[in-house]
């Protein structure tokens, strides 16, 4: 599933290997989390650089200033989601770590997880939007389906709108049992899916990575580095397009040749995968895919 551990962020070596931070960079981290990515970047840009931090989450705002107070003056913070990235400043590392962190997942009363009864909530921003429940209300069935084959990739996903729609499940556990109308003891393959597809439509998670995909390279200072960690196929999708459009050259229609030097290049030529010590020691991070763009 697609989160970090609370302790040891995830891909944290190949993380500082490729972006490489050095002392009096500035830094732009997206998903500041608990602060883990941010606290090595840091310890790596100091003395002289400064990181801006975002989370759309108020409490891991709070949870993150408290475990970064000894770089304070180093550090700006904002209550924001990376879907609202501005063209305000520049940084040579801009950096998005897009799991949901182990402090959601391991909470029942924030709706993310079907191991443990809550209200079916899956809010990133508990200050904004509307939470799961009220989305399988207020979604038509078409709609509820389009949101579980889209995000979910979930088989028979029209069938399961139709039960949703009919039972409205307002917890955790009414979810999982009203997955398990349809598919009875494939539910544990199936339920990851369907929480994944309700959490990215609860927060809007795709429309706010495209956003980052078109703004995020603009930022860039001269030589700057994009990274960014994905969880699941259709980010990881995006990313990947996103990174191979940006480093490709436009062609000549009638020679073929290149009309001018791509300004990006991509520097994983494949995604860089956590090792297997690493996934026995955070079984999370299993799926998590890392990608790094650097601007010329």
């Amino acid at each position: 599933m697609d989160s970090r551990s609370a302790h040891t962020p995830v891909l944290l070596s190949e993380v500082l290997e490729i972006l490489d931070p050095k002392p009096s960079d500035c830094v732009l981290d997206c998903t500041l989390g608990l602060g883990g990515h941010a606290a090595s970047f840091l310890e790596r840009i100091l003395p002289g650089g400064h990181l801006t931090g975002l989370d759309a989450d108020a409490e891991n705002i709070e949870r993150a200033l408290e475990n970064l107070k000894g770089a304070s003056s180093h550090l700006t913070v904002y209550h924001r989601n990376f879907g609202e990235l501005a063209q305000e400043e520049s940084y040579d590392i801009v950096f998005a770590d897009l799991g949901v962190s182990s402090v959601h997942f391991d909470d029942p009363s924030r709706g993310f997880s079907f191991r443990e009864d809550g209200p079916l909530d899956m809010r990133l921003n508990r200050s904004g939007a509307i939470d799961a429940a009220t989305l399988i209300e207020n979604s038509s069935c078409d709609a509820l389906a389009d949101i579980l084959f889209t995000f979910g990739e979930v088989r028979q996903s029209r069938k399961l709108a139709v039960i949703l729609k009919e039972d409205l499940p307002k917890t955790t556990f009414e979810l999982k049992a009203s997955t398990e109308k349809l598919f009875s003891f494939r539910t544990p393959s199936y339920l990851p899916q369907v929480f994944q597809a309700l959490r990215i439509a609860v927060n809007d998670e795709q429309s706010a990575l495209e956003h980052l995909l078109r703004v995020a390279p603009t930022i860039l200072r001269p030589g700057g580095r994009l990274g960014i960690i994905s969880f699941h196929s259709l980010e990881d999708r995006l990313v990947k397009q996103a990174f191979r459009t940006l480093s490709t050259a436009a062609k000549d229609e009638r020679t073929g040749a290149d009309l001018h030097t791509p300004p990006f290049i991509v520097l994983t030529k494949k995604a860089i995968k956590p090792s297997e010590e690493e996934v026995e020691r955070n079984p999370r991070s299993r799926s998590a895919r890392l990608r790094v763009l650097k601007k010329r």
